[in-house]
C-alpha cells in the first residue's frame, strides 16, 4: 500500500486572473485557462488548479483569503485505494467517488486519493564537477531564461495540533519520518525511500493553521537561479533565496505567491532510504539556512536585490 505522487494542488484565490499571470510566469504550462478556472500542469503532469475563492465545489478553508483547499495524492494501485479507504472511513468529510477517496485530515485539509497519473520523466541533465568526480567534460553549465519545474515535491502547512497531524500521516497515509524539529516541526516522505520530504508540519507560535508553500522540482541549481531572476523580472517579490537548506541539503528559491504562501523552486535534496536515522535537531537559522539571499537577486544588476 503505497503514496507514491503528488497529483495535484486546488488553491481558491481571490484574484484569479493575477493567479494566472503567476502560474505562468511560474514556468507552468497551461492545460485550461476559462474565466472562472485555471488548470497548469508540470513536466510530470502533475498539476495546479486554480479557481475563485468561493467557487461551490471547493472544499472550506483552514485560512481566511488566497490559499490550498484540496491537496491530491496518488497511490500506485488500486488494491492500496481501497486498503486506505477502510483506514479513512472514519474521518471528517469521508466520502468515495469514482476511483478516488477524499477526506479531511486532523489540520483541516482536504486531502483527496486517487490512481496516480504522473509520469516518468527523463531529462539530460549535466552534473556539477567536484573534486576528485570530474563527469562534466568539454562542457559548460547550462544558463536558464526561465524554469520548467519537472513536478511538485513538497507542501509545508502550519499546524495547531502537531502531534495529532503527524500522527494522521504516518499511522492512516504510511508517510515516514525523515528528520524532526524539537516540539515545532516534522518533515515526512510519502514512503521508505524517496526525496527527503513531501510534506512539511510546522507549527510557530501565534500562528493558527495555514499554508506556508509549495515546492516544485527543477533540474538543477542553474534552473533554480534562471527561474528566480525570471519572476523577478515579471515584478515578483522574493520571499528568500536563492539559499540552501542543511537540512535536506536542498537549494531554494521562495518567491511570494498571490494563491497564498509562497511558491519555491528546489533542487539537490537527499535521497533516503529505510537505512536512514531520522534526526532531532532545535528549529534554528543555522538549521533552516546554511546561507541565503534575503529579498532575491536582481535580474539586471545580478547581484543582491536592494530594499525599496
Amino acid at each position: 500500500m503505497s503514496i507514491v505522487s503528488i497529483e495535484a494542488m486546488e488553491f481558491g484565490v481571490e484574484d484569479l486572473q493575477q493567479s494566472k499571470r503567476f502560474a505562468h510566469d511560474f514556468g507552468l504550462h497551461p492545460v485550461r485557462e476559462d474565466e472562472d478556472q485555471a488548470i497548469y500542469q508540470t513536466m510530470n503532469g502533475a498539476q495546479l488548479r486554480i479557481y475563485p475563492l468561493n467557487a461551490e465545489h471547493l472544499p472550506p478553508a483552514f485560512e481566511d483569503g488566497s490559499t490550498m483547499r484540496r491537496m491530491v495524492w496518488g497511490v500506485d494501485s488500486e488494491q492500496s485505494l481501497v486498503k486506505l479507504a477502510e483506514r479513512l472511513k472514519d474521518q471528517p468529510g469521508f466520502r468515495q467517488l469514482d476511483k478516488a477517496v477524499e477526506c479531511q485530515d486532523p489540520n483541516g485539509m482536504t486531502i483527496r486519493l486517487e490512481l496516480s497519473q504522473v509520469k516518468a520523466v527523463t531529462l539530460d541533465v549535466l552534473p556539477i564537477n567536484q573534486y576528485g568526480d570530474m563527469r562534466r567534460v568539454d562542457a559548460p553549465s547550462p544558463v536558464y531564461d526561465k524554469a520548467d519545474p519537472v513536478g511538485i515535491g513538497h507542501a509545508v502547512f502550519f499546524c495547531d495540533e502537531l502531534e495529532r497531524v503527524e500522527a494522521f500521516y504516518r499511522e492512516k497515509l504510511g508517510f515516514e519520518v525523515s528528520d524532526r524539529y524539537t516540539d515545532r516541526g516534522v518533515f515526512l516522505r510519502m514512503g521508505k525511500r524517496g526525496g527527503h520530504h513531501n510534506l512539511f508540519l510546522l507549527k510557530l507560535p501565534f500562528r493558527g493553521r495555514g499554508l506556508n508553500h509549495v515546492a516544485f522540482t527543477v533540474r538543477d541549481i542553474h534552473e533554480v537561479i534562471g527561474g528566480g531572476l525570471a519572476m523577478t523580472r515579471e515584478q515578483w517579490t522574493t520571499f528568500i533565496g536563492p539559499g540552501r537548506h542543511p537540512v535536506s541539503s536542498a537549494y531554494f528559491w521562495y518567491v511570494n505567491s498571490p494563491l497564498g504562501g509562497a511558491f519555491e523552486y528546489y533542487t539537490n535534496e537527499d535521497y533516503l532510504t529505510e537505512a536512514w536515522q531520522p534526526r532531532e535537531m532545535q528549529h534554528s537559522l543555522e538549521s533552516f539556512t546554511e546561507w541565503a539571499i534575503e529579498g532575491g537577486i536582481d535580474a539586471d544588476t545580478r547581484r543582491q536585490k536592494k530594499s525599496a
